[in-house]
């Protein structure tokens, strides 16, 4: 049996293969409510045979979302939209995820189509209008980006609560495993980096004091969420600049999360000062010494991201143990299938049991006739 076609056993989740949908913004909701799209975005990775299938970054409070068009959960209403998505998922086999997530400083800007920087004009007229952002510090992205309010102790304070209640939430629809976003310059990332956080108070300063929040946070996601699920961290490894975040600091924060029921770190890069994947011509597979070396001095199991492509290639990644799981986002919007594909190009070309039987019964018919043709 081919590594990717294992199953792998996350406390009381099984997932039938160790390939994952990684969370793929769609800037297609509606003050922060699913909607059609969304159903039929995820429930084509599930009838193409992932394991596990993410929602997108899903905000646990209004101001938190990266764009007026991303997924919010920070009410019962948001949990209800999301129901039937979780239902279907369920149903074709796959374990459904959610990730919880605040923009932070990043926050209140451009649907990428539009330009993916800061609103603009253009962008107030279609009814995108800016709301006040927060973050570590009153550093902006960059130039002409907002500048973020200072989060006070008081307000630090509330947001454990917040990423807890959307856990609640998610754990009520059915979801089976949770994800703390603490990447691509996002709030938590904001205040891990010290190109971000310029506080001097004890969220800021040494690491111990910026891992402060992201690791609060995280206990309060892992007391709300059952302990028999699994809970994933997603981190970027390296800010990728000078002064920034480095691997180093990745692996401290991975032994931190693992002491407090983090169950698989969800190995990503960069984003504190720009996009994380946008615009980049990065190598195959790029990011995946980083989940290897976490994995390998963490103690803690990993999932690799970033232009993974190739199905050997894919298979690799877990036979030489950088992974635990491996996750595909654009490829997956090239081919939903790729999990079926996969499977019959290393384990058996002409099995279609993997695939809905709706699709496998016809497409072993065709087989069939076209070999005795």
């Amino acid at each position: 049996m081919a590594r990717l076609f294992e199953p792998l056993t996350l406390k009381s989740v099984t997932t039938r293969n160790r390939i994952v949908i990684s969370p793929m913004c769609q800037y297609s909701a509606k003050e922060g409510l699913a909607n059609d799209w969304h159903f039929a975005h995820l429930s084509t990775f599930a009838l193409g045979g992932a394991g596990i299938i993410f929602t997108e970054a899903t905000a646990v409070l209004p101001e938190g979302r990266i764009t007026h068009g991303d997924l919010g959960l920070w009410s019962d209403e948001h949990a209800a939209a999301l129901r039937p998505i979780v239902a279907f998922l369920k149903q074709q086999g796959a374990q459904p995820a959610i990730q919880l997530a605040h923009a932070g400083r990043k926050a209140s800007m451009q649907r990428p189509w539009y330009g993916n920087g800061p609103l603009e004009p253009a962008d107030i007229e279609r009814g995108d209008l800016p709301w006040e952002i927060v973050g570590p510090s009153t550093e902006p992205v960059g130039p002409s980006w907002l500048i973020p309010h200072e989060l006070d102790q008081v307000q630090i304070r509330e947001l454990p609560k917040a990423f807890a209640e959307a856990a609640q939430r998610a754990l009520s629809i059915g979801f089976t495993i949770a994800e703390v976003h603490g990447a691509h310059g996002y709030l938590l990332h904001s205040f891990l980096s010290p190109i971000s956080n310029k506080r001097t108070d004890q969220y800021g300063g040494s690491l111990a004091n910026r891992m402060r929040l992201p690791l609060e946070v995280t206990e309060a996601v892992r007391n709300a969420w059952p302990e028999e699920l699994p809970l994933f961290f997603r981190v970027s490894a390296i800010d990728g600049m000078e002064g920034g975040w480095e691997l180093e600091d990745s692996v401290s924060l991975a032994k931190e999360l693992r002491e407090r029921g983090v169950d698989v770190i969800d190995c990503s890069s960069r984003g504190i000062a720009g996009p994380a994947t946008v615009g980049q011509a990065p190598a195959l597979g790029h990011q995946v010494p980083f989940s290897e070396r976490i994995r390998r001095e963490a103690g803690l199991a990993t999932m690799a991201v970033g232009l993974i492509i190739d199905l050997k290639q894919a298979e690799k990644i877990l036979a030489e143990g950088k992974a635990d799981l491996v996750a595909l986002a654009r490829e997956a919007l090239r081919n939903p299938f790729w999990p079926h594909h996969a499977y019959q190009s290393l384990v058996s070309e002409q099995d279609f049991s993997t695939w809905p039987v709706q699709y496998g019964w016809w497409l072993e018919r065709r087989r069939y006739s076209r070999d005795n043709a």
